[in-house]
């Protein structure tokens, strides 16, 4: 399986980060060794001072397809979890001043947490789920779907021109506004509305 992540996502968190609106989705991958699985710790890398938390809405892909037009792309998907992108922020200044790739910044072990997944039948409108992520009990992060600037089905549609999507292949939606930074000891809660998804701690 892999983990395909869309940066840039919601207007807010672009506007946080004084960076320019995409044409068209921004996507990077993350490895198999990245994911943290069933609330076991995050634990601190040694090679940043500046870990940051980015709480997503999460897309589990149930069948194989290449090229998806976005009429048929809801039919590749019937789960929605939540999750959390780490992101190694001072590494992420200094190769995006370079103009050199996100991938140590974005995908070193542990830097996807992925919590328990929904059906989606659950929701009765995928382009208005609001979710929110607490770090020691303190709202941090509030997005809701519709301010996503690609919905889901646009994403896929998007990547598969691209990418061959498989059985079991996470995608990361993007980020709200209200990212910052984690230390030891930290707790991290993430919610779809009221229902609790992941709940770690950093270690």
């Amino acid at each position: 399986m892999k983990i395909i992540c869309i940066g840039l996502n919601y207007h807010s968190h672009i506007q946080e980060l004084k960076s320019q609106i995409p044409e068209v989705p921004v996507f990077f991958m993350k490895p198999e060794t990245a994911m943290i699985v069933k609330n076991r710790p995050f634990f601190l890398p040694d090679f940043s001072n500046d870990i940051h938390y980015e709480v997503e809405l999460l897309v589990r892909i149930n069948k194989l397809g290449k090229s998806i037009q976005k009429k048929f792309a809801h039919t590749y998907y019937d789960e929605i979890g939540l999750g959390i992108d780490f992101t190694a922020r001072d590494l992420q200044q200094k190769v995006r001043s370079e103009g050199l790739p996100w991938e140590i910044t974005k995908s070193f072990d542990g830097s996807a947490i992925i919590g328990t997944f929904l059906p989606k039948s659950q929701f009765t409108d995928l382009n208005n789920i609001s979710f929110h992520l607490q770090l020691n009990d303190r709202i941090v992060q509030q997005g809701n779907s519709s301010d996503m600037i690609f919905d889901i089905d646009s994403i896929i549609e998007y990547v598969s021109q691209f990418v061959t999507l498989k059985i079991g292949d996470i995608i990361y939606t993007g980020t709200p506004i209200g990212v910052g930074p984690v230390a030891i000891n930290d707790r991290l809660q993430g919610f779809i509305g009221d229902q609790k998804l992941f709940d770690f701690r950093v270690k």
